[in-house]
């Protein structure tokens, strides 16, 4: 199975334990962003992961690229040039404060991307699955023409196309995220949303939820899922359903729904008591991807999915570093969380 993930790279800083960024005079650093995300999930399955991005030719950007292939992505369809990486810091929440995130992204190599800067026909050369999320056509006008090229690209190679809606109010308003992304989510077949992106990026709502109380109503999701099926034709589409109760305390699950059965699944519930939340949705949609490109039913592959993303709310950093077996041993019902010796 060969997966093709498109998107930013991102340098992490990090104030140790809890401590607010005005307290702190050291910053501890790694690696992330959305689509990389999801690729080292998917490389950690033993899928053939190809990350393509645009980076800089400079020793932190190839610090990064050798972090990714450390971890058994494949780097060699990643462009060089421009003129930096973004760089985001993280404060992390506890109790009743919540996670702040800081993006100090304009103008990163990415950004400025241009179409027939990346050779998707030699990309998409044996490939399987194409994901995006709605991050990347949002860093710049070229970037989004660049994300649209993919799309055509894949298609015309019958890669099956997903995308994680991800909506970011500081880098576009969502007239423009509605404008680009009514275009572009016509060439996805698997969506991956919640209710504030989609209620952001369309303007369609599930009734009865409230994100802020942590209120979720089944029916409302599933309803939107037809509502978002019927407007853009994705044969299926994903929620995550997060309940969060505090900074530290959520309840996990979610929920797909199958626009040819007209019919959904919701999985297993966790309540997660959470050690960094950066990347929980993206290890959903690697673990999505990797349940139904492997031949999973629907049960299975959300039940997965949510699995693998409780798992890395428990983990430092961006990516999420368990392997198949440990989330198969957790979706399987092991969540005692015993010492394994």
């Amino acid at each position: 199975m060969k997966v093709v993930t498109f998107g930013e790279l991102m340098m992490r800083l990090v104030p140790p334990g809890y401590l607010r960024i005005s307290q702190t005079d050291k910053l501890e650093m790694s690696f992330g962003g959305a689509e990389a995300n999801v690729a080292v999930s998917l490389a950690n399955y033993g899928a053939d992961a190809v990350y393509v991005t645009r980076l800089p030719k400079n020793p932190i950007a190839d610090y990064a690229v050798q972090q990714l292939r450390g971890l058994a992505v494949d780097t060699s369809k990643i462009v060089r040039g421009g003129e930096r990486m973004g760089i985001y810091f993280v404060e992390k929440g506890a109790s009743m404060r919540p996670s702040k995130v800081i993006y100090d992204r304009k103008f990163s190599s990415i950004a400025a991307i241009e179409p027939g800067m990346v050779d998707w026909g030699s990309v998409f050369d044996g490939a399987d699955w194409f994901h995006w999320t709605g991050i990347t056509p949002a860093l710049s006008e070229s970037a989004a023409a660049v994300t649209l090229e993919a799309c055509k690209a894949a298609k015309a190679k019958g890669v099956t196309v997903s995308c994680d809606l991800n909506y970011r109010k500081n880098l576009w308003t969502r007239e423009q995220a509605k404008k680009t992304m009514t275009e572009l989510v016509k060439y996805v077949d698997v969506m991956i949303a919640n209710e504030e992106d989609s209620g952001d990026v369309f303007g369609i709502h599930a009734e009865g939820a409230d994100i802020e109380s942590g209120k979720l109503s089944e029916v409302g999701y599933v309803n939107l899922a037809k509502k978002l099926s019927e407007t853009f034709g994705s044969k299926k589409i994903a929620f995550t359903l997060r309940e969060s109760f505090s900074a530290n305390d959520n309840d996990w699950s979610g929920l797909l729904y199958d626009a040819a059965a007209g019919d959904y699944t919701r999985s297993r519930k966790y309540s997660i008591r959470i050690v960094d939340r950066v990347g929980g949705g993206d290890s959903f949609g690697g673990g999505l991807i990797y349940g139904l490109s492997s031949g999973m039913g629907d049960a299975d592959a959300i039940n997965f999915a949510v699995a693998a993303s409780a798992l890395k709310h428990t983990i430092e950093g961006d990516f999420n570093r368990v392997t198949l077996d440990e989330v198969k041993s957790l979706a399987g019902g092991s969540v005692s969380g015993r010492v394994q010796r």
